[in-house]
């Protein structure tokens, strides 16, 4: 997949992994569009880097990604990348009763559902340009459920399964390639409440997509993503002990 002369849409590109990705976007030759709920924030991002569109729009709203597809189909015909960066977490214990379905159902719908309609309504036009691409970012806990996180856990293990199929399914059918990026805990504001601070870089995560788009690398296990990954392979009781800092 080329990294230069591509018009990417990113949502959730104010801060974290998506201002990071959308930074370095725009320093290789991309146009660049980025997505977020606070038409302010996405302002100062945009300001602080070149060749980037900000457009306020809530991507869990329908009417909203109605306006937005229309105003990309306008305004951004040569469209030809789609980040799936937004996303919402709740931390809970699931042992404590009370609440726990308003935010797993604030949770599915930012982090799985929203961005099956956002994929929907934009393969059409994905698919009439001579090379395209499809990223959704779920998570290290894609693999063994972190129980502080419990439906982001869930929600990310979800887009992990769907993004399989949708690989699968576009495989020899579509030009649009369909890549998964799987970051550990990494140091952004998202992060705050789960030890974000002891997280990687956002920096580091936007430097390992870029390297794995040109290699065509479509599950991408970003840092201790990898070893994780490995862990699970050999003993997923291993795993899940490990992610939630119960390792023996």
């Amino acid at each position: 997949m080329k990294t230069t002369n591509n018009t990417i849409l990113i949502t959730g590109g104010g801060s974290g992994i998506g201002f990071e990705t959308a930074k370095r976007f725009s320093e290789q030759g991309n146009e660049v569009i980025i997505i977020g709920r606070n038409q302010s924030k996405l302002d100062k991002a945009a300001g602080q880097l070149k060749n980037v569109t900000a457009i306020a729009a809530d991507i869990s709203k329908e009417e909203e990604v109605q306006r937005l597809v229309l105003h990309l189909k306008k305004d951004f015909p040569q469209l030809n990348v789609l980040m799936n960066n937004a996303a919402s977490a709740s931390v809970h214990t699931l042992a404590v009763t009370g609440g726990a379905y308003a935010m797993a159902q604030e949770e599915i719908v930012t982090n799985y559902l929203s961005v099956i309609r956002l994929i929907d309504q934009l393969l059409p036009l994905l698919s009439l340009q001579p090379e395209a691409a499809i990223i959704n970012v779920s998570s290290v806990v894609a693999f063994a459920p972190a129980q502080s996180i419990p439906t982001y856990s869930a929600s990310k293990a979800a887009l992990h399964s769907y993004t399989k199929s949708l690989r699968m399914a576009l495989t020899g059918t579509s030009k649009v390639k369909v890549f998964e990026l799987m970051p550990p805990l990494v140091d952004t504001e998202f992060s705050k409440e789960i030890g974000g601070h002891n997280g990687i870089a956002p920096g580091a995560v936007a430097d390992e997509l870029l390297s794995a788009l040109k290699e065509d690398r479509f599950e991408i296990h970003v840092g201790q993503t990898a070893d994780l990954y490995k862990l699970y392979l050999s003993s997923p009781e291993e795993a899940l002990l490990a992610i939630n800092g119960a390792r023996a």
